[in-house]
């Protein structure tokens, strides 16, 4: 679970690195809605569940920042 952190690598991709005022989602290539669509396919198949799993609940919480803005 700790390794779906893994797709904020895509950040070091923005200028600049960090934004407290920017929503990553739809922002970062890995926070695209296309990415997030894959991540609840990945729910499905029991092999691939908990990185689904991890993944979606990483962008969950991407996305309570993005509400709290």
């Amino acid at each position: 679970m700790l390794a779906c952190f893994a797709i904020d690598i895509d950040h070091v991709l923005a200028n600049p690195m960090f934004d407290p005022n920017r929503c990553s989602i739809n922002f970062h290539p890995l926070h695209s809605y296309y990415a997030i669509a894959i991540y609840a396919i990945l729910l499905i198949p029991k092999k691939t569940r908990v990185l689904g799993l991890g993944l979606v609940i990483h962008i969950l919480a991407d996305s309570a920042d993005c509400a709290l803005m």
